[in-house]
């Protein structure tokens, strides 16, 4: 088992009597879903139905004092917090950022639980493991009493990588992408059946239309890593960019139908002169190109 605190996390607490009917208005994920044994993945996204900020949301017991945490990127908690508190209006809840006190912990390649801060699976898929929230000095302690070994977060950042579930701010940008880009349709961040939120329609005109052109996918190269950031071309054609990589594999948001028109016309893919072939990740259920690997 092996743990690694995560720099670019921060937390923010949402507590008060109207906490869950609040972010339920907001949020893509089911807040009545959301329960001290089930963390859930969600964002709050533009009214154009473009993501803001995306993180998961971890409930207290109330014997631990309750309220909702989010787990969200640190970059992005002060903006969040003044987003959540212009929707405030007169409900009763308290915003707060936590992420100068509580820092988040990735646990992966085995489960344990630990009563050094708030615990919860990552909702997204069952290999990303267990998250943590906890003072950040605590961290070795907490790792040593789940038997994990506590690493670098690059290694998460690999695994993660590996898995091929994307990260914002790496494999797509904020304020520029919709949930179907970033897979969170996919990651069960993104609940179809729940009631308005922030963006709704626009969501789920895409899901209804099955329109979602553009996606995060998994690429494979066997040179040296290209640079993040990097177009990812057909020929003489841009057809996406590249997102982080580690250990010859990578992400990338591509134009899925340029993918298969390039497939058929045998063009290869490539970044920065080095050639990437998309994968298909085991957990997706959207179309994918034939006659790309998956």
């Amino acid at each position: 088992m092996q743990a690694a605190l995560l720099p670019d996390r921060g937390v923010i607490k949402v507590v008060g009597d109207d906490a869950r009917k609040f972010l339920n208005g907001l949020v893509t994920c089911d807040m009545g879903k959301v329960s001290p044994a089930a963390a859930r993945f969600g964002a709050l996204l533009t009214p154009q139905g473009k993501i803001i900020a995306d993180f998961i949301i971890a409930e207290a017991a109330e014997e631990d004092g309750g309220g909702f945490f989010l787990d969200c990127p640190r970059a992005l908690a002060r903006m969040l917090v003044e987003k959540l508190n212009f929707y405030k209006l007169r409900a009763k809840v308290i915003v707060e950022d936590l992420s100068e006190v509580l820092g988040v912990m990735a646990v992966w390649d085995g489960a344990r639980e630990t009563e050094y801060g708030l615990c919860y699976a990552d909702p997204r898929l069952p290999a990303l493991g267990t998250r943590l929230m906890l003072p950040p000095h605590l961290a070795a302690e907490a790792a040593a009493d789940l038997g994990a070994t506590l690493t670098e977060p690059e290694a998460y950042e690999a695994y993660r990588i590996a898995l091929g579930v994307p990260r914002g701010g790496a494999d797509f940008m904020y304020g520029d992408a919709f949930p179907h880009e970033a897979d969170m349709d996919q990651l069960a961040g993104v609940d179809f059946d729940k009631g308005c939120y922030v963006g709704q329609e626009v969501v789920s005109r895409v899901q209804h239309r099955a329109s979602a052109r553009s996606r995060v996918v998994p690429v494979v190269y066997d040179d040296f890593a290209p640079m993040n950031g990097l177009p990812v071309m057909a020929g003489e054609k841009e057809i996406g960019v590249l997102g982080a990589t580690a250990n010859g594999r990578g992400l990338a948001l591509l134009r899925l139908d340029r993918v298969a028109d390039a497939q058929a016309a045998g063009v290869p893919l490539t970044a920065g002169g080095i050639t990437v072939r998309p994968v298909k990740p085991d957990w997706a259920h959207f179309d994918w190109p034939q006659g790309t690997a998956s």
